[in-house]
C-alpha cells in the first residue's frame, strides 16, 4: 500500500495542526468519536475521546451506535475490528493506513488453513477450539468464528482459555506464543501440555504424541517489542533500584513474566501506575509511549523503561501523527474507510461477540 500525506499537512506547524484538529472536531460535533490506543504518541492521545486497550476500545465501538464517524488512532486490525462491531451507517477511519502489526502478519491464512487441515485427523473440528488474539487480521478472526472459537485480548485471555477448555479438549491459540504460554501457565497447565506449532516446519515441527498430549497448541508468533525484554533486565533493575516494582505485558517471554511482580494488559499497567503509592519506583516492560505517558502523568513516582538501555518502540503505533489526524478529520469524506466485507464480517463478528460476552 502506498500513502503520501499532502505537503500542506506534512509541513504544518504543530500548533496549527492542533488548532485545525480542534476546529474539525467542533464541526463534526457528536457525529465524531476519536479512539486512541494506549501506545499512541502522547500528543495524539490528548485528542482521544476515549483512551484504552484493544478490549476496552472494542467495547466502546460496539456500544456507540449513535456515532457516525469513528477515527481509530491505532493499527489496522483494531480499525477492522471496530468496523466489524459497528453498524452499517457508521464509518471507521485509520488516520495512517500504513499502521499494521508484524505479529498479526505472522499468521498468514494459507498457513493457518494448512495447519487446520493437518489437525483434522486429531479431531480439530470437534475437539479443538481456535482462540485468536485481537492482534490478527479480519480473515483469521473469520476463521475463528467459523470454527466456533472466539477472540481474546490480554485483558481477558484467561477467561477465553477457560471458555475454550471447558467446551473442547484443546485450544489452538493464534498468533502470540508468549501470551498463550503465559496464560496457560497462569491457568495451571504443565509445560508439556503447551506446544508450539511452527508454520515453517513440516507438521508444525510436532510429533503426533505431542499434539495428542497438548491442551494448547500455540502458533509460533511474537511481538517484536515485548521480546526485547529479558529476565536479566529485571535482575539488573532490582540491583540498581532496591525495592523496585517490575510490571510487564504478557506478550513478554515467559521467564520475564515469571520474574516480574505482575503482568497484565495495558489497562492493567495504567491502573497499576495510578494506584501505586507516591514515591514508588516502577519498571515497566512494554511499549515506550505508554511508559513515557505514565511517567508524565505520575510525577510523584519514578517510572522507568525496564531494559534501561533500549527503546522499545512499536513503529506502527508510532506512525500516527497529528499531521495524519488533522488530514483524516478534514478530509474523511474523500478517504476510503476501513471496511470488512461479507461473509468475512459476519464470521468474524461471531468470534468478537463471544469475546465481549465473556468480559
Amino acid at each position: 500500500m502506498y500513502f503520501a500525506l499532502p505537503k500542506e499537512y506534512r509541513e504544518a506547524p504543530i500548533e496549527q495542526l492542533k488548532e485545525r484538529i480542534g476546529e474539525a472536531r467542533a464541526r463534526l460535533g457528536d457525529r465524531l468519536m476519536i479512539l486512541t490506543h494506549h501506545y499512541q504518541r502522547i500528543e495524539v492521545v490528548g485528542f482521544g475521546d476515549h483512551v484504552g486497550d484493544s478490549y476496552g476500545l472494542s467495547k466502546i465501538a460496539a456500544a456507540r451506535k449513535d456515532v457516525e464517524v469513528i477515527v481509530f488512532c491505532g493499527v489496522h486490525f483494531m480499525a477492522e475490528s471496530a468496523d466489524i462491531l459497528t453498524a452499517d451507517h457508521q464509518l471507521v477511519y485509520l488516520p495512517n493506513p500504513l499502521a499494521g502489526c508484524p505479529m498479526a502478519d505472522m499468521a498468514e491464512m494459507a498457513d493457518v488453513l494448512e495447519a487446520w487441515e493437518y489437525l483434522k485427523p486429531f479431531g480439530a473440528e470437534e475437539k479443538i477450539m481456535p482462540i485468536s488474539y485481537m492482534n490478527t487480521a479480519a480473515g483469521l478472526k473469520a476463521f475463528t468464528g467459523r470454527n466456533g472459537g472466539l477472540i481474546c485480548t490480554s485483558s481477558n485471555a484467561k477467561a477465553a482459555l477457560d471458555y475454550g477448555l471447558s467446551r473442547r479438549e484443546k485450544v489452538f491459540f493464534f498468533p502470540d506464543e508468549n501470551l498463550g504460554y503465559n496464560t496457560g501457565h497462569a491457568y495451571g497447565l504443565k509445560p508439556e501440555e503447551m506446544v508450539i506449532w511452527d508454520f515453517r516446519k513440516d507438521k508444525g515441527g510436532l510429533t503426533d504424541e505431542q499434539i495428542k498430549r497438548a491442551k494448547i497448541i500455540l502458533w509460533k508468533g511474537h511481538c517484536h517489542v515485548h521480546t526485547n525484554f529479558t529476565a536479566a533486565h529485571i535482575a539488573q533493575m532490582r540491583k540498581d533500584y532496591p525495592g523496585i516494582q517490575v510490571i510487564v505485558h504478557p506478550e513478554c517471554p515467559p521467564p520475564v513474566v515469571q520474574a516480574a511482580d505482575g503482568s497484565g494488559s495495558t489497562k492493567y499497567i495504567v491502573e497499576y501506575c495510578r494506584n501505586a503509592a507516591p514515591g514508588s519506583t516502577i519498571a515497566i516492560g512494554t511499549e515506550i509511549n505508554l511508559i513515557n505517558r505514565m511517567a508524565h502523568e505520575h510525577p510523584d513516582k519514578t517510572i522507568l523503561e525496564l531494559s534501561g538501555q533500549t527503546c522499545p518502540v512499536c513503529a506502527n503505533m508510532y506512525r500516527t501523527t497529528l499531521n495524519d489526524l488533522a488530514y483524516c478529520l478534514e478530509n474523511y469524506a474523500d478517504i476510503k474507510p476501513i471496511k470488512v466485507n461479507e461473509p468475512m464480517r459476519s464470521e468474524a463478528l461471531l468470534a468478537l461477540e463471544k469475546m465481549l460476552e465473556i468480559g
